[in-house]
């Protein structure tokens, strides 16, 4: 069988799993052979502990203070409201804080949305580095794990805008909202209408920062995957497109930051740390779930990343070899 067509079947294999990679039960793929399998039951720990009282979020500073002694509650004060560490651009709503410079990720708070997949990974990592995170997922499969590192699970569907409102609500404030969320082709609504509802909840929050994962294929990056990789999901590119759009015309809008991230095809090995992003919309390639979790926190932390649309990939596992010059967080 000539070599390209075989390339391009497990493309097709390993990239229609990654949409359905944030659906609640989802099992993931072995790419030797590209067996399905139930995840693994092992389960991160953070080393980072707290105490019951510390975990109520009414409270502005989600006890960061306590945590972390360079973040005092008049400095984190002062970030929010004066010109000098950031700038407050309103809309109808509410005021979009813009914090200058990088984040520092054990002084944070991060809303995550998405399932069992990337979403999963970005959590872990987050609260490895003391980030405050709560997860917005449709099941309560994770909330021992969740709950015990710190986080909070809001159980709800993204498509319920009681859901999103609930999740929103769990923090005073959030200095950024990851979004992973997507659909399947048989049912793509999520990939369009459950990212538009977050977006516009983030907005009239305020939060500091939207980061959308979406995927290589979407928008000006269609040319990217194999014919039949694209003609097979083509129902939910199109709609990861229209969120891509929506969130680029609200950041417009009421000045929110935001970066989208399109990763290739997800394999579920532990991360190579050979992953990278790209600017290049005619990069495709495969890419470890850990390693798209990295990316993603690294844009939340970077200003530099603000206003990007990045491809993220394995620079050791593309389809072909194009020469591309790698963005640097």
């Amino acid at each position: 069988m000539n070599q390209r067509l075989i390339d391009h079947q497990k493309a097709l294999a390993f990239v229609i799993r990654f949409h359905t990679d944030f659906l609640d039960n989802d099992p993931q793929v072995d790419w030797n052979g590209l067996q399905s399998h139930a995840p693994s039951a092992t389960l991160r720990r953070s080393t980072r502990t707290r105490s019951t009282q510390s975990l109520h979020r009414t409270d502005p500073m989600h006890s960061v203070a306590a945590l972390t002694p360079r973040a005092t509650a008049v400095a984190r004060t002062q970030s929010r409201t004066t010109g000098g560490a950031g700038k407050a651009i309103r809309n109808r709503a509410s005021t979009v804080v813009v914090r200058a410079g990088d984040l520092e990720p054990d002084n944070i708070s991060v809303l995550v949305c998405g399932g069992n997949g990337v979403a999963m990974d970005v959590f872990r990592q987050l609260t490895e580095k003391g980030t405050w995170a709560t997860v917005l997922q449709r099941h309560e499969t994770n909330r021992k794990e969740i709950e015990g590192v710190g986080g909070f699970l809001v159980k709800g569907d993204a498509l319920d805008p009681k859901a999103v409102t609930k999740a929103m609500n769990q923090s005073d404030e959030y200095d950024a909202v990851v979004s992973t969320i997507g659909g399947t082709p048989a049912d793509p609504r999520a990939d369009s209408e459950a990212n538009i509802a977050l977006i516009d909840a983030a907005a009239a929050k305020g939060v500091g920062k939207f980061v959308l994962v979406t995927s290589i294929g979407v928008g000006d990056s269609a040319d990217a995957p194999p014919p039949n990789v694209f003609d097979a999901l083509k129902p939910v590119l199109v709609e990861k497109a229209k969120a891509e759009e929506h969130l680029k015309a609200v950041s417009a809008k009421t000045g929110m930051p935001y970066v989208i991230v399109r990763p290739g095809g997800l394999k579920s090995e532990p991360a190579t740390g050979t992953a990278v992003l790209t600017e290049n919309v005619g990069i495709c390639g495969a890419i470890h779930r850990e390693d798209v979790a990295d990316l993603v926190i690294r844009c939340v932390l970077k200003e530099k990343a603000n206003g990007k649309v990045l491809s993220a990939v394995d620079n050791a596992q593309l389809f072909d070899q194009p020469a591309f010059e790698p963005f640097e967080v």
